[in-house]
């Protein structure tokens, strides 16, 4: 059985997977996903760098920057 990016076992087939999918959907099978192996450090230096960049941008480039990502009100 194939392993998947995180090392999750999936089938290697389609319909397999499906079957799977439908399992877990129905609860007779659980979904074990595991966690994604990031300690809080790792997460917390993550967040301050995107603050940083944030806080480093200039007003235009925060506007192109949310337009692009469909966030907020778009500029007609």
């Amino acid at each position: 059985m194939p392993t998947g990016p995180k090392g999750q076992k999936r089938p290697a087939d389609v319909i397999g997977n499906a079957v799977r999918v439908m399992r877990i959907a129905t609860g007779e099978e659980a979904n074990d996903l595991q966690d994604d192996r990031k300690s809080a450090a790792a997460n917390g230096l993550g967040s301050k760098a995107e603050k940083r960049r944030a806080a480093n941008m200039s007003p235009t480039e925060t506007t192109a920057c949310r337009l692009s990502l469909n966030f907020g009100p778009q500029a007609a």
